[in-house]
């Protein structure tokens, strides 16, 4: 067996309605004062509604950061940290999606007494030197698997991100409650359910780090996600569906933790930076494209994934063959959840495929982990067979 090394967040709770004990986890972690980060959206739906009443019970004092926005900014960490440091916090929640979980992870490290370092130098992999303080996240998305994965991204400029990868990043608890992602609208489920399959199946096809324990994790995320995802866009109060896709995009955060993700993420990246599209839809986006594009290297695990994905029925022929049929599959789910599978339908313009790819190249540390190399010329290739 070859050698590696899997690590993961200490602790996960996995139950319908557990963030109304969410001050019962921070008092356990031995916390007096706390800052939940969060964005204005998940106030305005309500969804601390259920969890507030347990800090006021408590001998807690709780600061809420709701200013958290999509793709968040330097400025945004910075500003968090500073409301932290305010209350003197002494545990951290991250309480939404990726984004307030990513900052949340930050601020958890800035905010420590004993933190000597400026956010710009955190940016990279494994330049965090001391400690931070205990980290809780809430995800209210399935689909990133932030509240299991030592790293967060953050937006440095007007078109461009920095990501910070380092294990102190992980979270101590990451605490799954499908309640909170009932009123998830359909666009939003289904482009967070691909995002955490586009993990899945980056992780178990990476050229590095890829492992027996994250290929266990990525086939059953994919099982979980592929089996879910249409009820769970389509039927929304379905709490089973909404259950199993927390637990799958949570396995498919443990797989690209440690077999990290790819080509897929490298070109979505840009898009997100230049034109605002979310994350999980840009990753849709060029899922296709980019597989086809690693066929020749990547067809024998694709065609390990496909039962895991499209079910036994779809497995004859060579492994270029499943394959094939596998990325039609995903196509064709796509298209089924309600998502568009076109750059030009989001606001993309033909004459920015040359900047996307050259902005594409930049992310050589994930570029490195795909099983085919990717040339700027095959990155634009790819972009204009989605345009």
């Amino acid at each position: 067996m070859q050698d590696f090394t899997f690590s993961t967040t200490r602790n996960i709770v996995c139950e319908a309605g557990a963030a109304a004990r969410l001050a019962e986890h921070c008092q356990a972690a031995g916390a007096g004062r706390v800052l939940l980060v969060t964005d204005t959206g998940i106030v305005n739906a309500g969804l601390l509604d259920q969890v507030l009443p347990g800090f006021d019970r408590g001998d807690l004092r709780l600061g809420i950061f709701d200013r958290v926005e999509a793709d968040p900014k330097d400025t945004t960490v910075e500003a968090a940290v500073h409301a932290a440091r305010a209350i003197d916090a002494e545990l951290v929640v991250g309480f939404g999606g990726g984004s307030s979980m990513d900052v949340a992870k930050l601020v958890s490290v800035l905010a420590h007494p004993a933190c000597g370092q400026s956010l710009e130098e955190l940016y990279g992999v494994g330049h965090i030197r001391g400690p931070r303080l205990p980290l809780i996240q809430v995800p209210t998305t399935a689909g990133t698997g932030s509240e299991v994965t030592p790293i967060a991204i953050v937006t440095t400029g007007e078109t461009t991100k920095a990501g910070v990868v380092s294990p102190v990043l992980q979270p101590d608890t990451a605490l799954l409650d499908a309640e909170l992602t009932i009123g998830l609208p359909p666009q939003v489920t289904a482009a967070t359910g691909i995002d955490a399959m586009v993990h899945a199946i980056e992780a178990y096809t990476s050229a590095h780090k890829k492992n027996p324990v994250s290929d266990m994790l990525a086939r059953e995320a994919l099982r979980l996600l592929s089996e879910n995802i249409a009820t769970a866009t389509h039927q929304g109060t379905d709490l089973e569906a909404r259950g199993n896709m927390l637990l799958g995009a949570l396995y498919a955060g443990q797989a690209f933790a440690n077999a990290p993700v790819a080509a897929v993420h490298a070109l979505a990246y840009p898009l997100g930076g230049h034109f605002h599209i979310p994350h999980g839809l840009s990753n849709s986006l060029v899922l296709p494209a980019v597989m086809r594009f690693n066929a020749p290297a990547a067809s024998a695990a694709y065609a390990e994934l496909a039962p895991y994905i499209m079910g036994d029925a779809y497995l004859r022929g060579s492994d270029a063959d499943v394959t094939g049929r596998l990325i039609r599959w995903l196509e064709n789910l796509i298209v089924q959840l309600g998502l568009p599978n076109l750059l030009r339908e989001c606001g993309v313009r033909e004459d920015a495929l040359e900047l996307l790819a050259s902005d594409a190249m930049q992310q050589q540390r994930l570029l490195v982990n795909n099983p085919r190399a990717v040339s700027e010329q095959d990155a634009l290739d790819i972009y204009r067979a989605v345009y």
